[in-house]
């Protein structure tokens, strides 16, 4: 377990300082993620079937195996049905994440959707291998499971993490290693493919395989429009002409940083991180945060997964379905890991209209005020059974519309019983406060209090807002308004 709300008001003052003074970091010309589309499928993003379209970066600034690389992620030859390429889900008009509010992608066998969001994969080159015990960027938090790519770490490189889609059944569907070398092989860029790798480069399917991967790592390693820093917070970080943060969203800062409030910076890390890097916004761990299960429970539910029709299926994270090494031995056994997914970088999280692993959330909004009423005001996100007396109506940012009084609800629907012990307290959705003599504790399994329904959450509603309007300057491709503007939700 990890000490985060102890030093959390150390760490808000020195991202303070940090913030204030610049340092660390780059530009680079990314393409705009403004806007977001709300089609109801998947889209091929203006990529064309088998050749590559570039996504920021000119093909001439990049080595051939990231040539190699950028021609294969827009290559919709990669699926089962020739219909789906990497950037049907990462469209890089989208900062690399998917361009509907879908809060699962459907497959390139369109009968097939998946159980979890698809993340951005933007900034994801500074991402270190998983680990149970890995080192926190912050230098003060204690080692804890962290690293990896995907939502349960599986992959431990940007090489490796392209072939999960590439062969499962849900997404690109291909049913072999050898399928996608042959389409490489056959497509228009099998040359280019060999002067990357060599004459020989086909003969060994393994290898080939192997060496796909790598081509995209290179190009997302290279191709400045993974990685573009340039959002208005670069601007203020750097302290460059334009960066001057709103009174809202300097306020949405300090609470973002600040432990006894927000505390969004304990995994949300923006200072100096590896390999230099600053402001990606993660600190590369795993949290169990409780979302509420995506089903038909939510009235009017217009994404619910489908997966989520067996109530015997529970997607667990760090402890399965999908990765095995800490599955619990046997129901009814509590594992610390159980519900920890991966914690995401905020970069550009405004530009998203799907949230957590699941999807379950539409809106930033919403997101920020479960964080900050998830204990005090379960019955706006649970399902709840029984009570009497005429339905309250909850806040419109609710998932659950009403509430009966008295009513049970189903709090944290979306994990086994025996497996709530490993649920996030911290600030803001519990108290942080620890059980004596044991300091380092974070979950409710440890002692970690709640914070008691029907209290007051961490966070006023100007103070959820306020943050909203600061993850707002995490988007790339801010322009500099002519004009200052002198009004609005996120001005004064």
């Amino acid at each position: 377990m990890r000490m985060k709300f102890h030093v959390a008001a150390a760490l808000g003052a020195a991202l303070l300082a940090v913030t204030a003074c610049g340092g660390g970091g780059g530009n680079g010309s990314g393409s705009s993620t403004s806007g977001n589309s709300t089609s109801s499928g998947s889209s091929s993003s203006g990529s064309s079937s088998s050749g590559g379209s570039s996504s920021g970066g000119s093909s001439s600034t990049l080595s051939l195996a990231a040539q190699v690389g950028q021609e294969a992620f827009f290559d919709q030859t990669l699926s089962s049905g020739k219909n789906m390429s990497c950037a049907t889900c990462h469209s890089p008009q989208y900062a690399y994440g998917p361009p509907n509010s879908l809060a699962v992608q459907l497959g390139s066998d369109p009968a097939q959707s998946g159980v979890r969001a698809v993340p951005s994969l933007r900034y994801k080159d500074a991402t270190p291998p998983y680990s149970d015990n890995a080192q926190n960027p912050d230098g003060v938090t204690l080692p804890a499971a962290g690293g990896g790519f995907m939502w349960d770490g599986r992959a431990a490189t940007l090489a490796t993490q392209p072939q999960l889609p590439l062969l499962n059944p849900l997404e690109m569907n291909n049913a072999s290693a050898a399928v996608v070398v042959q389409a490489v092989k056959s497509g228009t860029y099998a040359g280019l493919f060999m002067q990357a790798f060599g004459a020989n480069a086909f003969d060994d399917t393994d290898t080939a395989f192997a060496d796909l991967g790598q081509a995209i790592q290179a190009y997302e390693q290279e191709d400045m429009s993974f990685h573009p820093y340039t959002s208005k917070y670069d601007l203020y970080v750097h302290n460059k002409i334009g960066g001057t943060l709103t009174a809202a969203e300097n306020r949405g800062l300090r609470i973002f940083n600040t432990g006894s409030v927000g505390n969004c910076s304990a995994c949300h890390y923006g200072g100096v991180n590896f390999d230099g890097n600053q402001g990606l916004m993660t600190d590369f761990t795993y949290q169990a945060i409780g979302a509420p299960r995506n089903d038909s429970s939510i009235p009017g539910n217009p994404d619910p997964i489908p997966a989520n029709n067996d109530p015997t299926f529970y997607d667990m994270g760090l402890c399965g379905p999908y990765r095995s090494d800490h599955m619990p031995a046997q129901l009814g056994t509590p594992d610390q890991y159980c519900g920890q997914f991966k914690v995401p970088t905020l970069r550009n999280v405004a530009t998203r209209s799907a949230f957590f692993h699941n999807g379950v959330f539409h809106s930033l909004s919403q997101v920020v005020h479960f964080y900050n009423t998830r204990d005090t005001n379960p019955e706006y996100w649970y399902p709840s059974a029984g009570g009497s007396g005429t339905p309250a109506a909850n806040p419109d940012f609710a998932l659950q519309p009403t509430y009966v009084p008295g009513a049970t609800v189903a709090k944290f629907n979306d994990l086994p019983a025996e497996e709530q012990g490993s649920v996030d307290e911290e600030v803001p959705l519990g108290t942080g406060i620890t059980p004596a003599g044991n300091v380092n504790a974070t979950t409710l399994g440890a002692g970690v209090q709640p914070r008691a329904v029907g209290s007051t959450p961490s966070m006023t509603d100007q103070q959820v807002a306020d943050v909203v309007c600061f993850l707002n300057t995490l988007s790339d491709g801010y322009q500099i308004p002519v004009t200052s503007p002198t009004s609005g939700p996120c001005v004064n």
